[in-house]
Formats: C-alpha cells, structure tokens, sequence
C-alpha cells in the first residue's frame, strides 16, 4: 500500500553515513545527480552502481527498504522506457521489428537505470538524515545569500516541512483508500481512466486533510510565537569529520571515473 513508500522517512540506525555532516550528504547528492546525467555508457552506470552498494552498506540500511523506493515510481519507467523504445531514433538503425531497434531498446534501458539511480541515490539521503539535519544543513549552505536578502531560513523550514510531511500524507492516503473499499470501491479493476476517475474520492479527502494539518502547524507555530526574524542558536553543532572527508574523496574518484569512461569509452549508440 501507499505506507509502503519509504521516501521522506528516517531509518534510526548508528552508521558510517548517518554520523556524516548531512552538509556534505547533501553536497554528495548533488555531485551524485551530476555523475547520472554526465554517464555516457553502461560501464559508467557500473561505477554508479559501486558507488551506490558501497554507500548502502556503510548506512546498514536495508536493501528492501531501498529497492521499495522504485515501486513508487514504476509507472514512471515503463512509461518512459514505452516512450524510447517506439519513438528514439538513431543513425544507421538495426530495425528488430516495425519501429523498434536495438539502438532504441538500448537507450530505454538506459534511461531507465538513470530513474532507478536518481531515486535510489534520493532515498538513501532521506533515509540517513533527519529532516531537522537537512533543514539546518540547506540553511548552512544557502547562508552567503543572506548578504541579497534571500530568505534562506524560511525555504529550508518549507523544504524541511513539506519532506516531513510525506509519510504522514502518504499513511492518510492509504487509510482513505481502505475506507473507500469497505464502502464497496474498486481501486484494482478497470481502465487507466477508470482507476484514474476511482481517485476522485481520494483525492478530495485528502486535500481537505492536508490544509487541516498545514493550518493546524500554523496555529501551533503562531502560539509558540515562532518567528523567521529571530537569531536562532543551535542545539546540535555540525563539524566536519574524518568520515566526511572520506565520502567526499569516494564521491569525486567515482565522478573522475565516469569521466574517464565517457572519454575512452564513448557513448551509448
């Protein structure tokens, strides 16, 4: 069921990745989306993929707690591997059967690895850090812009929030999808456009939750006299580690050899 999806939730545990500065997670995340899009070739998603079981066995994450994340977003692939196979074209095509070449299942798989990679590399970062350590480490980062007056701290709060707020959504849904199927609804049968009309009710309750607990967090932040104007001290000091610098030499060895992958290697067609 929807519960299931474990993006935006915390896996407690004591690790090499949880006790790293969740600044340089969140910098390695970036370096981590840039190596995805600079792979040319499969052999550049082999050093992806080391990079990504090294970095899952360092956090003792489960793998099925990982690998739950893709579920979310199969539609998301077989739509996009569909969309390449029948429609990417390529010079000097080996046609297989009407328009469908090696070159374009080539190029379906590999935009599909680069969704699995994207999301499994997303998930291990919500998995290993709290949304309080992202918040404060987004405002950390984005700190030099409070020289133009941007508003670093409120985005982060919003950032922090809206991540914090995925589960919970996610375990309404669910129990406003069972409540709907012991009133007889089928979620399961039916067209796309079916299921997709099926969501109706869903959908409706859901929203109205949603603005409850969003007015609800108001009213409790305004009670507290929170305000985004005020010098705030921290409980919990970031600094950076050993640890750090080990995942940081880790993160650019791997993009240095995807580099050089692509240089001697090539591209995919």
């Amino acid at each position: 069921m929807l519960q299931d999806v474990t993006f935006g939730q915390y896996y407690e545990t004591q690790s090499f990745v949880h006790k790293m500065d969740a600044r340089i997670k969140l910098l390695a995340l970036i370096l981590y989306v840039v190596l995805i899009f600079v792979v040319k070739n499969f052999y550049g998603f082999l050093v992806v993929g080391a990079f990504l079981i090294v970095a899952t066995i360092f956090s003792r994450v489960p793998l099925g707690a990982m690998l739950s994340s893709v579920k979310g977003i199969l539609f998301l692939i077989l739509f996009t591997v569909l969309l390449n196979v029948f429609f990417y074209q390529a010079p000097n095509e080996t046609i297989l059967f009407w328009v469908v070449s090696v070159e374009s299942l080539t190029f379906a798989g590999f935009m599909a690895l680069r969704l699995i990679t994207l999301v499994l590399g997303s998930m291990l970062l919500t998995l290993t850090t709290t949304p309080v350590a992202l918040t404060d480490a987004i405002e950390s980062l984005l700190s030099p812009l409070k020289v133009i007056k941007f508003p670093v701290h409120e985005l982060a709060l919003v950032m922090s929030i809206a991540l914090r707020f995925i589960p919970t959504l996610m375990a309404e849904a669910d129990r406003i999808i069972m409540a709907q199927k012991a009133r007889g609804a089928d979620f399961d049968s039916g067209s796309l456009v079916a299921r997709a009309k099926a969501m109706i009710p869903v959908l409706i309750p859901l929203l109205i939750s949603a603005f409850r607990r969003a007015e609800e967090l108001g009213d409790a932040m305004d009670s507290r006299s929170y305000s985004s104007s005020a010098v705030r001290t921290k409980y919990k000091k970031y600094r950076l580690t050993y640890r750090d610098l080990i995942g940081s030499i880790i993160c650019v060895i791997s993009l240095a050899g995807v580099i050089l992958l692509n240089v001697y290697a090539g591209g995919i067609v």
